[in-house]
Formats: structure tokens, sequence, C-alpha cells
């Protein structure tokens, strides 16, 4: 079986097309050598593949006849990833949805006079005070200033 398909099957892509993309783009290695999508696949290989920054070891235990069932899938391959890898891809999830859930949009009036509660105004007006005494005194005003602009 094809390498694209075998991933695809596997269900470590979603489609077989985005599996066949990132292994164009040397994605997935067999062995110490980078797989391209058409390399056949054969029972006792160990891929390492690549995917949202975790890198996976699959070891093919044997060939499905086309895509299986999540629960089937340690029947054809043995998991050999590193538990580190798999808690830094949770940890990055669980950061990611920390800051904002996924569809949310951009934040209400409401949301972003919550998050200026947090930086006080005097932090701010510090911030811009430093602002001011790092800027050149030769430098030039952002916006021309006319006799009517008041200071």
């Amino acid at each position: 079986m094809r390498l694209d398909k075998y991933l695809w099957a596997m269900r470590y892509f979603k489609t077989r097309s985005l599996a066949t993309e990132a292994l164009k783009k040397g994605k997935a290695r067999i062995g110490d050598q980078i797989a391209k999508p058409s390399r056949e696949v054969f029972p006792g290989d160990t891929i390492a593949l690549r995917k949202d920054q975790v890198d996976y070891v699959i070891e093919v235990i044997g060939i499905p006849e086309s895509r299986v069932g999540a629960k089937l899938l340690n029947l054809y391959r043995t998991d050999r990833t590193p538990a580190e890898n798999l808690e830094l891809a949770r940890l990055k999830q669980l950061a990611q949805n920390h800051y904002r859930e996924r569809g949310t949009g951009r934040p209400t009036k409401k949301d972003r006079r919550a998050l200026d509660e947090y930086a006080p105004d005097s932090v701010t007006e510090a911030l811009i005070e430093e602002f001011i005494q790092e800027t050149p005194k030769s430098a030039t005003p952002l916006l021309p200033l006319t006799e009517n602009d008041a200071l």
C-alpha cells in the first residue's frame, strides 16, 4: 500500500490529498530516508511523521484494505511516539484554547474593557512616558501641527 494511502487509512490525515501534500514536503521518513507519497509500506516498517509540531513514530503491523475505524487502528500499527511529544501537543492545545475559544471572533466591547482592567492606567501612562523619553527630540511628529491644534 502507498504511504499516503496508509497514513490516510490510519487516520493521521483527514484526506488523502493532505497526506500526499505533507509527504511531498518531506514530513515523513521510513528508516533514515525521506519518503515520497508513492513509497510502498510493508509490515515491520517504522515511519517517523511530523504533524502539527509533534513527531510521531509508527511501526507498521499490518496493511488494511481501506480506511479503518478508530477502534481498529491498533490492529494495523503500533504507536511508539514518546509520551513527552504527546504531552507537548496536549499542552499546546490547552494553551491555545485558554486565550480565546475557537470561533468566537473578535473581542466584544465588554471583553475589551475586561482586558483593559488587567492593565491599570498607571502602567499604561508609564509606558507612554517611557516611549516619549526614548523618542529622539529631532524626530518629526507623525501629524503636522497647525496653529489651531491644541496641545
